[in-house]
């Protein structure tokens, strides 16, 4: 049993898809080897177990990019990046090492063959400050826009987890997963009928090997908890089950300190306007 293993684990949006999928493999382990799942209240209540990992797994990808989070931010950069970004930092005090922080990725910041067949625009990168911004009202929405700030969230994932693991503690390692193709689940819930009749077509196909939520969940489990993964460091990045190396554009210390300052800007300004 690794120490892992015997704490909490914090996993957002466990209500479906792979994030439902991976609760459900750590839920299922034998007693010993399952860890608990909850938040900080009963962290520092001491009624559960110290927190040993987080999963950062919640995401969406909108139509719409004029679309707002309640303090302003563009909804996709909101909810897949800013929101974890502020739930890592504001328990970054509550870790017991050795702990591991694992955040959902996706290969889509980047383009090749088969993202460009299907139509998958990459990530078109500026600073932080400006992704975090709506789309302004003139701007009609198109697929391509939706696509284009999902591709953005995701490298900004890549970013941030660069730079945490330069900033977090000892024995606090840091973790990117990509669980691969994964049609047909809640994340275009936003998008049109035709869209996710597509996207469940697609899924029940399972060609080449594309990956399901039965497939990744146990294995964004076993990056989250298991002794195998323990060499995970500067963001390793992990797809379903092996190490890769990410693109250069993924790998720029000056765009990571950069969005490391604008995210703190962005959520001192949220802070600042709820007081």
């Amino acid at each position: 049993m690794s120490e892992i293993s015997s704490g909490t684990v914090l996993i957002t949006g466990p209500t479906g898809g792979l994030g439902r999928s991976a609760t459900m493999a750590m839920a299922s382990r034998p007693e010993g080897e399952r860890p608990d799942l909850t938040v900080k209240e009963l962290l520092g209540s001491g009624v559960i177990r110290p927190l040993c990992a987080l999963i950062a797994n919640a995401g969406l990808s909108v139509v719409d990019t004029r679309n707002a989070s309640a303090d302003g931010y563009e909804l996709t950069f909101a909810v897949n990046y800013l929101a974890h970004a502020q739930l890592i930092g504001d328990l970054l005090d509550s870790f017991a090492t050795p702990a591991r922080i694992v955040l959902v990725g996706s290969n889509t910041y980047y383009a090749n063959w088969v993202r460009r067949l299907l139509t998958v625009p990459a990530a078109e990168w500026r600073d932080a400050l400006e992704l975090a911004k709506p789309a302004g009202p003139e701007v009609s929405p198109t697929l391509k826009a939706s696509g284009v700030a999902y591709s953005n969230s995701k490298l900004a994932i890549l970013y941030y987890a660069h730079e945490l693991q330069r900033r977090v503690p000892e024995g606090i390692n840091v973790a990117v997963f990509e669980p691969g193709f994964m049609p047909g689940t809640g994340l275009s819930r936003q998008h049109t009928p035709g869209v996710q009749r597509m996207g469940r077509g697609l899924q029940r196909l399972s060609l080449l090997g594309i990956a399901s939520p039965v497939k990744s969940g146990p294995a964004l489990a076993s990056v989250a908890l298991d002794e195998r993964w323990a060499h995970l460091r500067c963001g390793a990045f992990v797809l379903i089950d092996s190490e890769r190396d990410v693109m250069p554009i993924a790998n720029d210390p000056g765009w990571e300190r950069r969005l490391w300052d604008a995210t703190a800007e962005l959520l001192r300004s949220t802070k600042q306007a709820r007081s």
